[in-house]
């Protein structure tokens, strides 16, 4: 599996995002290529968490229309939706099984753990089809 490949300016950014959303989930899209070197995320959007709100503390969701708009607009520049992003408030930067359930094979999903609104680790998977289960991928930071 090849890594997905983040700015540190991108790392910051979902970070920042994740603490502002704290005690609720952040979440967005993310837009870019694929190459020698990895996923390479070259622009990511920001996404309302269109779930319930008394849900948003551990459940996120993007309304299609929002994000067939960020697609629509992604593909003009030559970009590709190449995965999703978003934070986990007090809990480790792991997927839960409704991650798993809600996820699509060929994206990447990177997660960022949000403790006690600091942000802490950052991690990236992808779903195995056929196992359906998450597997890590590498991020390679600082390019």
């Amino acid at each position: 599996m090849k890594p997905i490949v983040l700015s540190d300016k991108i790392a910051r950014q979902i970070e920042a995002e994740g603490a502002a959303a704290f005690p609720n989930e952040c979440c967005g899209m993310l837009f870019g290529c694929d190459s020698e070197a990895g996923r390479v995320v070259e622009r990511i959007e920001p996404a309302d968490n269109a779930f319930a709100s008394d849900e948003q503390y551990h459940r996120f969701s993007i309304h299609p229309l929002q994000q067939l708009k960020a697609e629509r607009a992604a593909q003009k520049e030559g970009k590709i939706l190449i995965g999703f992003y978003h934070s986990h408030p007090d809990h480790p930067a792991r997927p839960s099984e409704y991650d798993r359930e809600h996820a699509w094979e060929t994206f990447s999903y990177v997660i960022v753990e949000i403790r006690s609104g600091q942000p802490r680790e950052m991690t990236s998977w992808m779903l195995d089809e056929k196992s359906r289960t998450f597997g890590p991928q590498a991020i390679v930071t600082g390019v």
